[in-house]
């Protein structure tokens, strides 16, 4: 990282920035104007996506995270407070989709599965928030925006009108479930202070999180998708906290 930046530019860490939603969204935070940490499990591959940022003429910077390592977590935590000495903006993206290659009609309550998308899709975000959390609180406008999905909705799951209906990815879907429910007793924990704190659906995105199909079939380039998930980002301080939405607005829990 770098000490270069703009000390009334926002500070805003991205994990899983090293390519798809998450570069997107990076992208959309430097282009208005924040400093951006490209968190990635891959040293390589962080500093690659950053300096493919900084080209443009963006403020990007790599740091190594993986989500699932408590240590790494810690460490960037240290950097960035040692660095910026604040953290303004916090995405949670970071997230896995193993039952896409493997349905759960085939493999069902594969507990080493579901052990595995938990680590990533809720403890990874439990404890990177957890490091973080005093930076955020050295902010004036402290945002947390945790990536879900309409698949994690309760009330979608069970309504046989959805798209997503015949969808069996339970281990995945419990994941954004329970990342929603850490959304609400975060936003009700930290009422008293500025930090606000939301879970949003950026759509069914053009990524390699659902497998090799996935990219073919999803109608939303990661571009466009990345939109909502800036937006909420940037909230004013008239913002809500403790919500669940995608573009077209709420979305049931």
């Amino acid at each position: 990282m770098t000490t270069s930046y703009d000390d009334n530019a926002p500070i805003a860490l991205v994990t899983g920035a090293n390519r798809g939603l998450g570069l997107a969204v990076a992208r959309r935070l430097g282009e208005a104007g924040a400093t951006v940490l490209i968190g990635g499990r891959d040293a390589a591959s962080a500093e690659d996506a950053a300096a493919s940022l900084r080209e443009t003429g963006l403020k990007a910077w790599p740091v190594t995270l993986d989500v699932t390592v408590d240590a790494d977590a810690a460490a960037a935590a240290d950097r960035i407070g040692d660095e910026y000495g604040r953290l303004d903006v916090l995405v949670n993206n970071a997230g896995i989709l193993p039952e896409a290659t493997a349905p759960d009609l085939e493999r069902p309550l594969d507990l080493a599965r579901f052990r595995a998308t938990f680590e990533t899709n809720l403890f990874g975000v439990v404890a990177v928030t957890r490091a973080m959390l005093p930076l955020l609180r050295r902010s004036g406008a402290g945002r947390i925006v945790n990536v879900s999905t309409t698949m994690g909705s309760l009330t979608d799951q069970l309504d046989p009108r959805s798209p997503y209906f015949g969808l069996v990815l339970p281990a995945y879907q419990g994941s954004k479930a329970a990342l929603n429910a850490l959304t609400i007793g975060l936003s009700k924990s930290l009422a008293d202070t500025s930090i606000l704190v939301n879970s949003v659906c950026p759509g069914w995105v053009q990524t390699d999180l659902g497998g090799p199909d996935n990219r073919a079939a999803a109608p939303t380039p990661a571009e466009k998708a990345a939109r909502i998930v800036a937006d909420m980002a940037l909230l004013g301080a008239d913002g809500a906290s403790g919500t669940f939405v995608d573009a077209a607005g709420p979305v049931a829990w």
